[in-house]
């Protein structure tokens, strides 16, 4: 089986990697495509990789990393025109650019002729590109973990994978093939941490007690940034993420921002942090599922996290994780875990146990594999 997998990286992350590696973008499609999976961004090459591993082909394709994608098509002597685009005016560049990288894809496949195209983003290919991969024969599959598109869009995938329960069956009564496919943990995060010089373990040292990685923008996350902002003044929590720039002057969290952390970055915040908050998106309803659940447990800080109907399937709550059920319930579990220790460091090694034993992207792609087999074959 042949995979093509297309990713987006969020334009912030891909902005700060060009600007902090000045000479990346005159690199070849090669190495910068290397240097940003280096990063461990995102699910970075954890698909790519372990569906390798099980025999199969299988490449990761950035799709909206101008730069990147503007070095594969001069390699590959197709559309010339991108070279025009920093000419063009800034809002008919974008669409333009748009167009470009998704015509960039469309040239990637045919070259790569997979026979699963893989989306990781629902909202970058339109339907009739989704279209065009079917009519050549081409099984296509979307995954979400996000706001869904229009129904309009998800008819066009011949399945959904998603990580939030509640999807399955609203995607199937839409007339859409769906699959529970959980997020997951990429355990080569762990060795390019201790080439960081981290150990990774529950047990290493850990400066940070309380700290918070994510979106900080109260426009997007409303309650969750007004939750941290309450927190923040009954506990001594450090905070990193995008999207402070929009927060009020009179912000707690201003002061408590440590900047953006992308990538191993985060993971190295992660991997110094005795407690880290999670909170999930209101897309999730009330379920289990976010990433940084597994990013937490995995390099081994202690996960708290909102309760969840769910979240028994994922982790043991009091044993495994931290799970509140309020603000206050929150404030007291904290208190008390940064008061002892021993008690923290079981359930955070307990935690990382489990994540390492049960949710990598090894076993979510043998996983994955079976689903995508299964139809290739009817």
């Amino acid at each position: 089986m042949r995979v093509a997998i297309v990713d987006t990286y969020y334009p912030a992350f891909l902005a700060a990697q060009y600007r902090s590696q000045t000479e990346l973008s005159r690199a070849s499609y090669e190495a910068q495509h290397a240097a940003l999976m280096d990063e461990c961004f995102g699910t970075s090459d954890a698909y790519s990789r372990h569906l390798r591993e099980l025999g199969h082909e299988a490449v990761d394709l950035v799709a909206n990393c101008f730069e990147l994608q503007r070095a594969w098509a001069e390699e590959h002597g197709s559309l010339p025109i991108l070279r025009l685009l920093g000419a063009l005016p800034t809002r008919i560049g974008l669409f333009a650019q748009r167009q470009l990288l998704r015509a960039v894809i469309q040239a990637q496949v045919d070259a790569l002729d997979p026979d699963v195209v893989y989306a990781q983003d629902l909202w970058f290919l339109g339907a009739e590109q989704l279209d065009a991969f079917r009519a050549q024969g081409r099984l296509v599959v979307g995954q979400i973990a996000s706001p869904a598109p229009p129904a309009g869009i998800l008819r066009h995938y011949d399945l959904i994978t998603t990580s939030f329960p509640h999807f399955v069956n609203r995607f199937r009564s839409l007339g859409v093939d769906s699959e529970y496919l959980k997020i997951g943990f990429y355990e080569q995060v762990l060795e390019r941490l201790r080439h960081g010089g981290f150990d990774g373990s529950a047990v290493s040292e850990r400066p940070y007690g309380v700290t918070f990685v994510g979106g900080l923008n109260p426009a997007v996350h409303s309650e969750g940034t007004a939750l941290l902002e309450r927190l923040s003044a009954k506990v001594s929590l450090e905070v990193w993420g995008y999207g402070a720039t929009d927060l009020p002057r009179t912000s707690s969290l201003s002061a408590r921002h440590h900047g953006e952390a992308w990538g191993i970055q985060m993971y190295e915040v992660l991997a110094r942090s005795r407690i880290s908050i999670n909170r999930h998106i209101d897309a999730a309803e009330g379920y289990a599922n976010n990433m940084r659940m597994f990013e937490t447990t995995g390099v081994g800080a202690l996960l708290f996290t909102e309760a969840a109907p769910n979240l028994t399937d994922l982790f043991e709550p009091g044993r495994e994780v931290v799970a509140y059920e309020s603000e206050e319930d929150l404030v007291e579990k904290v208190h008390h875990y940064l008061e002892h220790d021993e008690e923290r460091l079981q359930i955070a090694a307990a935690g990382q146990a489990r994540t390492l034993a049960e949710h990598t992207y090894r076993q979510r792609m043998a996983e994955l594999t079976e689903m995508l087999t299964s139809r290739l074959k009817r």
